[in-house]
């Protein structure tokens, strides 16, 4: 049973978003398209955040700001209450971005002669940060079993001699798997033999659905894989503050620690000192309104699942983390000869994000982080574009 939502959050009033501007809903300004693609929630941030953007606001000063103790605290203690993952301070390094450690991770991880290997479909910016560095991109796709997405280890395997870093999308998007213990054991056994560093992003560790979930960090799992990971995490997904630039890394050996703060140098910005407030607050006060977000996705996952399997030629895994609903439409569209499931549905009113753009074209993923009213008539209009096909 989903737990009660507090009267003090409110995730069913929607907010003027289409005259707010923002790259979400400015993309279809002045055009009748409902967005539901890029990965931010159309709710209000948490009310302590609010608070305490408001105090920096309201105090006037927005000079240089570094971590402070404050900020340290809350993540640590963040990290071993909901994980019990123990990280000393050191470990930590703060960036103006997950994307942005992405890329650094490529740089510290690997030579120039050696490949950078990930499973597909995943976040766009998994595939680019390779080639921003010049270097090989490796990919394997994930196996659709018919009852779930899980990774082809056997297929995959022949693609690792010759590479230096797996970046792993932990719980993964676009397909919202939660990876159990086992196949995260799996992946540290192979990086463990083929001497990978692997680049783990965490981002929507907070969002496991199941009532009781708990995420597990892969290098949690033994000393030997801390010793060649690199952990990215940030508040932005959980508590819909992407646009405050505000994450960090996890590095518990210091020779790769040194290596990816060498490539940090005259290139990467430290985090903002709004994005430094929201940070600690969110992770310091905030796990009432994570209970309650996660009170109100629940049922819209089952909602967005429900309306896809009625759908001939649409179908869906059920959604383990995030807010994103990946749909793989080829059969629909091969029976009624569509050539682009994005643009014809964009084209009738919805705004999805395209799967060409995550390595599978034929795919869309949807957004369902929004007020229930925004949800109806998206899947409304997802109705209507299919039976329009």
């Amino acid at each position: 049973m989903n737990r009660p939502l507090p009267i003090a959050f409110d995730f069913d009033t929607p907010l003027p978003l289409a005259s707010h501007g923002g790259l979400k809903w400015g993309r279809y300004a002045g055009r009748d398209v409902l967005p539901m693609w890029v990965a931010d929630m159309d709710f209000a941030a948490p009310p302590p955040v609010l608070a305490r953007l408001a105090e920096e606001a309201a105090f006037g000063h927005f000079g240089y700001r570094k971590a402070e103790a404050a900020l340290e605290e809350a993540t640590l203690g963040h990290l071993e209450k909901h994980y019990g993952w123990k990280v000393a301070a050191e470990w930590l390094v703060w960036l103006p971005g997950l994307v942005v450690g992405l890329n650094l991770a490529v740089r510290a991880a690997t030579r120039p002669e050696q490949a950078v290997f990930t499973g597909t479909p995943v976040y766009p910016p998994f595939l680019s940060a390779p080639g921003n560095a010049e270097r090989e991109l490796r990919t394997q796709l994930l196996r659709d079993t018919g009852s779930a997405w899980e990774w082809d280890f056997e297929g995959l395997e022949a693609q690792l001699p010759g590479c230096g870093l797996w970046l792993l999308c932990s719980p993964h998007n676009p397909v919202g798997r939660a990876w159990r213990r086992d196949e995260l054991e799996r992946i540290g056994e192979l990086a463990l033999r083929h001497d990978l560093v692997i680049c783990s992003d965490e981002i929507h560790c907070d969002l496991l659905l199941a009532e009781g979930a708990q995420h597990l960090p892969l290098a949690s799992l033994s000393p030997e894989l801390a010793a060649r990971s690199i952990t990215l995490m940030a508040p932005s997904k959980t508590f819909n503050v992407p646009g405050l630039g505000a994450a960090f890394a996890v590095i518990p050996d210091a020779g790769l620690r040194a290596r990816f703060k060498r490539a940090m140098r005259g290139l990467v910005p430290e985090v903002n000192a709004l994005g430094l407030a929201a940070m600690e607050v969110a992770f310091r006060d905030c796990e009432d309104w994570r209970q309650a977000l996660l009170g109100r996705l629940r049922p819209h996952a089952r909602q967005v699942e429900q309306t896809v399997s009625s759908l001939a030629g649409l179908r869906m895994h059920p959604v383990e983390a995030t807010y994103l609903a990946w749909i793989d439409c080829r059969d629909w569209m091969a029976e009624r000869g569509i050539a682009n499931a994005q643009r014809h549905f964009e084209e009738r009113g919805l705004g999805l994000s395209d799967g060409a753009d995550f390595g599978a074209p034929g795919f869309v993923r949807v957004n369902f982080g929004c007020p229930a009213i925004t949800l109806e008539e998206g899947l409304r209009r997802l109705r209507a574009a299919h039976a329009a096909g």
